[in-house]
């Protein structure tokens, strides 16, 4: 087999199929920050990794440019498994825990594939992280992203120069489908310029210094909450805080960094007072979710009168929704029996993702040749592009439907939103 960065004819035509159904899972995308992406040597990208699967197929579709990923190795196990996922251009990277034969014996071979990635000047993505989590915070970020920039440096930073760039990945909402993303990419560390300023420092020593800058740049791109035991309190205290959400999903992270600063500021400060206002917030948040309220409702505040109409919006749309359950309801079914069945939520939008992938091409395939045999082509050419947007209009429907209850709750039980 040639190298795992070599072009391919079938994997380039499946990249459009998989980046289009990648984009349907999302209301917004936005990308910021490509101009820190150097062009004058090799790159190695360091993403924190909240959303399981959905994080890489969000970074596969930032560019059109061929990239790898390095992925944990216990999904390597089985043959045909890790050979597929070769054909994907995923390397495996082996843990402690996956054994410590497995680290020493097989670990080697991709360093050496993943430091030639980079000699051909091929994006390589890591989550240093080395596992995901849906918070707004980071793991301590393990060594192998530092290993193989320092190897790659080794080998030929003498002829191009070696860059790790931090990526933040910052959601809208981790658990449901058709939600937000903005993909940040972060000030590059040279690695290369960074050797030669600390040559006689031993690599022990390097690679920790070289950790804390990652740590701090990825921290930066993200709406970054302490990793404490007041992490629910402050994040519930600036979702609310924030109000209406801003349309730029960069001004909203902006605006979510701010008001964290200064409710860690408040702690820092003024602990007891603001061991209070925690405790108030808990009780809120636990009273909110018992009446099934949207954070969202209580921070955007809605009127009786804005309510209302978005109530008449609601039933003007329901015919249009209940048509579009009822064609894709072998998506939303068979999500909803995968989804029920699941021990780690952060799975939810990687099931809905592939089981739209798979049936919504076959569903409007049926539909289409069913309308152009049966229908006037006028009603058959409605009917394709009704069955092209059918599930994504299902599902934000259901979303908007979610948070229009939610509001007409939260007008008869704001007076329980303490004084924060």
């Amino acid at each position: 087999m040639g190298k795992i960065q070599d072009d391919n004819r079938l994997y380039s035509l499946c990249r459009y199929f998989v980046d289009h159904h990648t984009r349907r899972c999302f209301t917004r995308i936005k990308i910021v920050g490509q101009e820190n992406i150097p062009t004058d040597g090799a790159v190695v990208f360091g993403s924190n990794h909240c959303n399981a699967l959905m994080d890489a197929l969000v970074l596969l579709r930032t560019t059109r440019q061929k990239k790898v990923f390095i992925a944990r190795g216990d999904i390597f196990q089985n043959p045909k498994t890790a050979k597929i996922l070769k054909w994907l251009r995923i390397l495996p990277i082996f843990r402690i825990r996956d054994g410590i034969g497995a680290v020493r014996d097989k670990n080697g071979d991709t360093m050496d594939q993943a430091v030639d990635v980079m000699r051909d000047q091929v994006p390589l993505y890591l989550f240093p992280e080395a596992t995901h989590r849906t918070m707004h915070s980071l793991r301590q970020l393990s060594k192998g992203i530092f290993h193989i920039a320092l190897d790659a440096n080794r080998q030929f930073g003498h002829e191009k120069p070696v860059y790790i760039v931090p990526v933040g990945l910052e959601y809208g909402d981790y658990f449901r489908f058709r939600s937000t993303v903005l993909v940040s990419y972060g000030k590059p560390i040279n690695v290369t310029e960074y050797m030669k300023e600390h040559e006689d420092e031993n690599e022990a020593v390097i690679i920790n210094n070289l950790k804390a800058m990652l740590t701090e740049r990825m921290a930066e791109l993200i709406s970054f909450v302490p990793d404490d035991p007041d992490y629910d309190a402050i994040w519930e205290m600036t979702k609310i805080k924030v109000g209406r959400r801003p349309c730029d999903l960069k001004q909203q992270m902006i605006k979510n960094k701010e008001k964290i600063a200064k409710i860690v500021e408040f702690r820092d400060k003024e602990f007891e007072k603001a061991k209070s206002v925690f405790e108030k917030v808990r009780e809120f948040t636990k009273k909110r979710r018992e009446k099934h309220i949207s954070v969202k409702a209580v921070a955007r505040n809605a009127s009786f009168g804005m309510t209302l109409l978005k109530s008449l919006l609601a039933i003007i749309g329901l015919p249009v929704f209940v048509a579009a359950a009822v064609v894709t309801s072998p998506i939303w079914i068979v999500s909803l029996l995968i989804i029920s069945g699941l021990k780690d939520p952060a799975f939810r939008n990687t099931v809905n993702m592939g089981v739209e992938f798979v049936l919504h091409p076959l569903i409007s395939a049926i539909g289409v040749t069913l309308l152009f045999c049966l229908a006037p082509w006028e009603i058959a050419v409605l009917g394709t592009i009704f069955l092209y947007f059918s599930y994504v209009f299902f599902i934000d429907y259901k979303e908007f439907f979610r948070i229009l209850a939610s509001d007409w709750r939260w007008l008869f039980y704001r007076k329980m939103m303490p004084e924060i």
